[in-house]
């Protein structure tokens, strides 16, 4: 199926990304046709792509917050645990990888692949339901970087066992008494952090299905942080002690 983008960034990202087909970009007449529009019809041009301009209502009625471009593109290419294995094979790394349980708001996941993609995550999963999906919405809250990532859609109960058997420590956030905090974890070698739904956190068989539970220290008088602000830190603070 086909769908479409809208924004300037999310846009250039899809471009540059060249992960998925793109049928045709969508300019709105009059948009000055410089700084990153410039940038976008370059990339259209090289890649062939048929390049229109219409009035900004057209565009409107297509997508909001479009910024005077839109485009019409494959729906997102999903990819399969072993790809982000072998990506972080080929990088010589460790694996680093992010599992989201269920997960709602396009918004809070659109920001924590914004984080992942700049931590350099090798991986992110998504359950089979139950969760936000890579919609427009989302490529447009991560300003692009879900274009960057190596996402995929699985079991993840199945999926943590198969990290286990590669001796990936699974670290499930979560803010309650008996979790650990993260000075007291080795936060290096291979992890994969898992952050669970904005109001509930992880479902129960995922939670038990984690090597440890980390919580964040906090003094203020807030009990907790939203699901992208602490999954971003707690990927922070382990993209800085592998780093170490």
């Amino acid at each position: 199926m086909h769908e479409w983008m809208g924004g300037r960034q999310p846009v250039y990202e899809v471009l540059r990304a060249g992960r998925r087909h793109c049928y045709r970009l969508i300019l709105a007449e009059g948009v000055q046709e410089k700084s990153r529009i410039a940038d976008i019809i370059k990339l259209g041009d090289e890649k062939n792509i048929p390049i229109e301009r219409q009035p900004r209502t057209r565009l409107d009625s297509r997508i909001e917050s479009n910024q005077g471009v839109v485009l019409e593109a494959d729906d997102y290419p999903y990819v399969d645990l072993q790809d982000m294995f072998l990506l972080a094979e080929e990088k010589n790394e460790s694996p680093f990888m992010l599992i989201l349980d269920t997960l709602q708001d396009p918004q809070n996941l659109g920001a924590l692949l914004r984080t992942a993609e700049a931590v350099g995550v090798h991986g992110v999963i998504l359950p089979l339901r139950h969760t936000a999906t890579i919609t427009p919405a989302v490529v447009h809250a991560s300003s692009g970087a879900s274009e960057h990532l190596l996402i995929g859609q699985s079991n993840l109960a199945q999926t943590i066992s198969v990290m286990k058997e590669k001796n990936i420590w699974v670290i499930g956030l979560e803010n309650i008494p008996e979790a650990s905090q993260p000075q007291a974890i080795d936060l290096k070698g291979s992890i994969a952090l898992v952050v669970g739904s904005e109001g509930e956190g992880m479902r129960h068989l995922v939670q038990k299905s984690c090597d440890l539970l980390m919580a964040l220290p906090m003094k203020g008088k807030i009990e907790s942080l939203n699901a992208a602000v602490a999954g971003s830190i707690a990927l922070y603070l382990i993209f800085l002690s592998r780093s170490q």
